[in-house]
């Protein structure tokens, strides 16, 4: 069995696929799609990340793939229905960085209401900006969840623990989940309206593509903050840039962006706004949320493998 390997992962969890496999383990792969396609001749496996597009093209040069492990959940790099056409099964590593995110998120949340930790310039300077960074408390807000599955859910766990309280928009949820206990369900204008804190948990669709555009900014609470860990895309970039910077909004974090990498030209949108957190989509990339995922998600590509060699 031969298993590629095409963005980063923690490599002792390579170790887990035994003596009988055959790996290709190199995260340049991502970056030089020639070379990948070199490598998944004979493959039967391959394992991404995020920014592997695993396309009709790949599927092609790889024409033996029987599984894609995915190392995270979110699915929009990876062609569903030409993976099923071509037999190959699709394993993200569902549950494994909930953690991560959820604490990320809580992280943004804390830093942009406090909005007193860039400082230091003028501390070192010898200013003494007191009264300008007079933030405000968690306790009391209303988180606005978008999306409510697992991730959407730890994020409320650890907001009610804050004193927060949490409203969410799924449509998809059903009515009696137990999961709505303790949280008020909302409509999305709704929501938009109520939420101080906006934090989206929702995979790239043509229905979610642009729904945070100017239309629903404007719908949104004078000082609200909005966070993206879900997918580029789903926020109109250009349309929160200038809402923050006509403080219509409170502050934003984005950890993913409609270009990823997110180059010097599309980054240029949000030059001199400070209260913007951008990270480069590791919301859910810890040092343990990363042995997790990456052990999940051998463990699904060897299962798969022995059910085909069975």
């Amino acid at each position: 069995m031969k298993v590629v390997v095409s963005e980063f992962i923690d490599e002792a969890a390579l170790e887990r696929f035994g003596p009988e496999v055959e790996l290709t383990y190199d995260p340049g792969l991502v970056d030089d799609r020639e070379a990948l396609f070199a490598a998944l001749s004979g493959a039967d496996a391959l394992i991404v990340r995020n920014r592997t597009q695993v396309d009709r093209a790949l599927l092609e040069a790889g024409r033996g793939l029987r599984v894609v492990g995915r190392l995270g959940v979110g699915l929009d790099n990876i062609d569903l229905d030409a993976c099923r056409e071509q037999g190959v099964v699709v394993h993200p590593a569902t549950g494994a960085n909930t953690l991560s995110v959820a604490e990320y998120v809580i992280t943004v949340t804390l830093s942009l209401l406090r909005g007193a930790y860039a400082s230091n310039a003028a501390m070192i300077a010898g200013d003494w900006p007191r009264n300008a960074l007079m933030g405000q408390e968690a306790s009391g807000r209303v988180m606005g969840l978008v999306g409510f599955g697992g991730i959407a859910r730890a994020v409320a766990e650890r907001a009610r623990a804050m004193g927060m309280e949490i409203a969410a928009y799924d449509p998809f949820l059903s009515d009696d989940d137990p999961a709505w206990s303790g949280v008020r369900r909302c409509d999305i204008g709704t929501l938009l309206g109520l939420a101080d804190v906006v934090s989206l948990h929702v995979p790239l669709t043509a229905e979610t593509r642009g729904l945070i555009d100017a239309e629903a900014i404007a719908g949104m609470k004078p000082g609200a903050i909005v966070i993206n860990t879900a997918r580029g895309g789903v926020v109109n970039e250009t349309a929160l840039a200038q809402a923050l910077r006509e403080g219509r909004l409170g502050g934003a974090a984005l950890d993913v962006f409609e270009t990823e990498p997110l180059t010097a030209e599309a980054g240029a949108r949000f030059e001199g706004l400070s209260n913007l957190i951008l990270t480069p989509h590791i919301a859910g990339v810890t040092q343990e949320g990363n042995v997790r995922v990456s052990a999940i998600t051998v463990d699904n590509v060897k299962r798969e493998l022995a059910n085909v060699a069975a």
